[in-house]
């Protein structure tokens, strides 16, 4: 298939044009993108993904278009082409198309997401708005992070249904003569052709035990075909996720029958049809299934920067570098680059003489500055920061102990000398772990007139410090100043309404269109890259001679 062509001339009394000019609010997405598609996606920037020869594809620049339309009003494929064809805003967005143009059917929308996840560059229209942004002097040097629940497309399964969903997985994978093989050696009376659960009487807890325990052992049998096997990608995946979904929930007893295991395994799959999908945590009281969509804005214009799209339960600052890898390498370039002019200089002495006072203060507001809640205030994250140089403004929650008894703040602890000191005045020495360190302060505590405000323990009260203890002190100090404090609560919270806008749709926003990680994550981007051109849209983005610029009414 060849690049098709977007039609630049349309016929004047049939252009939707003149009929949207005046209907359509000019600071709206399609009044944007009607006046700057062209240079937005233009059919070039999507040249990679076609052959030179072949039928025409639909213009990838309408396709483009609709992509984005289609992730901001929150349609399905089909809804999409509906809109296309029956809206005229969204022809009119499409460079102001004739009424009549011919729309198309929904697997265009299909076969461009796969081109472009199969290209070299598949998040390039994120880019395409990121760059304008920033060449319109909206993208500064302020970061806000937070992450937002991202429901699975699937549903969850039960560890019946994943074992034996799993071993359907592999059979369909093998080939006939391994699938043959494997077959003889299931000794349940089940093809594992269907989907679903077995038959079985689920109130009976007997025949409840009895079919999990024949469920593990043709599992097991399973694997014990597939060991020492050089096996086909396909395949192997398969097996892995059959071996991990019975070792995270079955074990076998003292009896030899296997058994559920009781609680929840820590990185548990929940379903064969996406294993990519957790079990996630936004709260201690609210959960879900699926993914965590991370997002960094810059706080003043509410541009978003970048995206990212973890497992539900990973914790928020696990993605807080992927969020700022973009940040970084500028940061580093403009070091080499001054580096080097210092070099060519004369002397050192001489620029540094040369630097003036304004010189100094433009580079302090250049410094990258991030903020967020406690869930990126880390130790870890912290130290990872502040070593790339980055002014933190990221809320450390304050030590808590249960019961309202003396928390961790209310001991004296001198890292450099080594101690902690309790409200008793009682002093210990720190000892070193693994995890640490630890004070404990043992009998002390047995003769303590404030035992019952401190601890319940019969072997007195232990404090654990952590290996980034220096910066969680730090950063809640800081935390005390009044200028941070307002620093923080103006601008940490503006990433709150930008997620409201992310979720707004149901469908495509917070619950999932599609399966997989990777998946996912490309539809976030897409959807970020639509909010991103209504927000430019707001803010009266226009294409000058010199770039992409913000035009005053």
């Amino acid at each position: 298939m060849s690049l098709g062509i977007t039609p630049r001339q349309p016929d004047l009394f049939a252009t939707t044009t003149s009929f949207c000019e005046g209907r359509v609010a000019a600071d709206s997405i399609y009044a944007l993108l009607h006046r700057e598609c062209f240079e937005l996606f233009p059919d070039e920037m999507f040249a990679d993904l076609f052959m030179d020869v072949g039928r025409r594809s639909v213009p990838p620049m309408i396709v483009a278009v609709v992509m984005v339309l289609q992730r901001l009003e929150g349609c399905s494929d089909r809804e999409a082409v509906d809109r296309f064809a029956y809206d005229l805003r969204w022809k009119y967005a499409a460079g102001g198309l004739d009424f009549d143009y011919p729309g198309f059917v929904h697997t265009v929308l299909v076969d461009m997401r796969a081109r472009l996840a199969a290209s070299k560059d598949p998040d390039r229209i994120f880019k395409v708005t990121l760059e304008a942004a920033r060449q319109a002097g909206l993208v500064g040097r302020r970061r806000v992070l937070d992450s937002t629940a991202l429901f699975d497309a699937v549903a969850t399964m039960d560890t019946v249904t994943l074992v034996r969903s799993a071993i359907r997985g592999v059979l369909k994978a093998a080939n006939n003569a391994l699938e043959s093989e494997i077959r003889g050696v299931l000794a349940r009376d089940d093809d594992y052709l269907s989907a679903g659960k077995p038959a079985c009487d689920w109130e009976d807890r007997q025949a409840r035990e009895q079919l999990v325990d024949a469920l593990a052992r043709d599992a097991r049998a399973v694997l014990g075909v597939l060991d020492g096997r050089e096996l086909e990608p396909v395949l192997e995946q398969a097996g892995e996720l059959l071996a991990t979904v019975v070792g995270q929930d079955l074990q076998a007893d003292s009896d030899g029958v296997f058994r559920i295991v009781r609680g929840v395994a820590k990185d548990r799959v929940i379903s064969t049809v996406d294993p990519d999908a957790r079990h996630g945590h936004k709260t201690a009281a609210r959960g879900f299934d699926g993914y965590k969509g991370h997002v960094a804005i810059d706080p003043d214009s509410e541009v978003i920067v970048s995206t990212h799209v973890s497992a539900g339960n990973l914790a928020d600052a696990t993605a807080a570098e992927a969020l700022l890898t973009h940040d970084f390498p500028a940061e580093t370039a403009e070091t080499a680059e001054t580096a080097e002019t210092a070099e060519t200089a004369e002397t050192a002495e001489t620029a540094e003489t040369a630097e003036t006072a304004e010189t100094a203060e433009t580079r302090i507001e250049e410094t990258l500055q991030v903020f967020g809640d406690s869930a990126y205030g880390t130790g870890q994250l912290l130290q990872d920061l502040e070593t790339q140089g980055v002014q933190v403004f990221c809320k450390t929650q304050p030590p808590r102990a249960p019961g309202g008894r003396f928390s961790k703040a209310e001991f004296t602890i001198d890292l450099q000398a080594g101690t902690v000191t309790c409200p008793a005045a009682h002093t210990v020495k720190l000892r070193k772990l693994k995890s640490g360190q630890a004070a404990r302060f043992g009998a002390r505590c047995a003769a303590c007139p404030l035992v019952a405000q401190c601890t319940a323990s019969p072997n007195g009260r232990s404090i654990h410090l952590g290996h980034h203890e220096a910066q969680l002190q730090a950063a809640r100090a800081r935390q005390t100043d009044p200028d941070w404090k307002t620093r923080y609560t103006s601008t940490r919270p503006k990433i709150e309404r930008k997620i409201g806008h992310l979720m707004r749709r149901k469908h495509g926003g917070r619950q999932a269109r599609v399966r997989g990680r990777t998946k996912v994550a490309a539809d976030f981007t897409l959807l970020a890259a639509a909010v991103n051109l209504a927000r430019l849209g707001v803010l009266g983005l226009d294409r000058q001679t010199a770039g992409w610029a913000i035009s005053t009414p």
